[in-house]
């Protein structure tokens, strides 16, 4: 299998001249630059208002075409702004690019979301719940099967363990999820919506007054467990935050909880990776996440969960 190019400065540049009007003859434009967050994309800010993307391999090809399809399908149905496509194509046989408009805001993770925020977030979850399924599906958005919060809990028992060698976390505090607990907060059969999979910091767009004014990155959408996306905001902006956000776009306890517990589990996991060389994501970054979801809300409070409507 030959293996796929890798793009340069150069082959950006002459991407850029080709696409933008505003980009001079003699190789000069708009300044380009590398976008120093990680990412499954080559990624560079292209002058002050766009940002050129090109995927890598053609599994990432196939899921940027798909992406620029549902995004068009999102845009209606949620209150914060979407990427827009001013161009799009192959930059090499068979790998695409999207050159998109720059949502203006800084990273979630440098600018703190305020309660007007966490409305905008609310309303997000809201569309995103809102979207047809089959429109979803049709675009070739993939369903994806619940994860066993069983079985996240026994691999965070294991990996707590190890951090708590590193002095790194309690693991007495993960005995507020027993297996009981676990099987109870199990997704409910037919609760699957839009989910987008990645609503970490890095792909929320926040103003200097903490509103959500956009939402990144919308490559490993898929249709399933809403409490992938409360998990993922309370990673974002912690858990008191995400789960207020989610009570306030109509989610029971259950699936807040449920949210809250993926990704404190998830988080625990990961860390322990890392301080094992088998997670290469930011230390700084995976600690922050730890502290975000572990911060205590008010429905921890409540021991027993009943019904099966997802409510108390």
């Amino acid at each position: 299998m030959n293996q796929a190019p890798k793009p340069t400065e150069d082959t950006v540049r002459r991407l850029v001249r080709s696409l933008l009007k505003d980009s001079a003859a003699d190789g000069s434009g708009p300044e380009i630059r590398p976008v120093a967050e990680g990412g499954e994309h080559s990624t560079w800010w292209i002058g002050t208002r766009h940002v050129l993307r090109l995927a890598p391999d053609h599994e990432a090809a196939l899921r940027q075409r798909r992406e620029l399809r549902l995004r068009d399908l999102v845009r209606p149905y949620v209150p914060v702004a979407v990427p827009t496509s001013v161009a799009h194509g192959d930059w090499a046989p068979g790998l695409t690019y999207t050159l998109d408009t720059l949502v203006p805001g800084r990273s979630g993770e440098d600018q703190d979301v305020s309660a007007v925020g966490e409305a905008d977030l609310a309303g997000l979850l809201t569309g995103l719940r809102e979207v047809p399924a089959r429109q979803a599906e049709a675009l070739g958005v993939p369903r994806t099967a619940p994860r066993s919060l069983e079985a996240l809990r026994r691999a965070a028992e294991q990996a707590a363990g190890r951090l708590a060698a590193a002095d790194e976390f309690d693991a007495a505090r993960l005995q507020q999820l027993t297996q009981p607990g676990a099987l109870q907060l199990a997704a409910q059969p037919g609760t699957a919506v839009l989910v987008h999979h990645g609503l970490k910091g890095g792909h929320l767009v926040v103003s200097a007054d903490g509103r959500v004014r956009g939402v990144l990155d919308w490559t490993d959408a898929v249709l399933g467990d809403p409490a992938e996306d409360i998990a993922g905001l309370a990673l974002a902006v912690g858990s008191p935050a995400a789960v207020r956000a989610a009570t306030l776009a109509g989610y029971g306890a259950r699936p807040c909880l449920r949210g809250l517990w993926l990704a404190r589990c998830d988080t625990v996991v990961r860390l322990a990776g890392h301080l094992g060389g088998r997670d290469t994501g930011s230390l700084p970054l995976l600690r922050t996440q730890l502290r975000r979801t572990w911060e205590a809300i008010l429905l921890e409070r409540v021991t027993e969960l009943r019904g099966g409507d997802g409510e108390l």
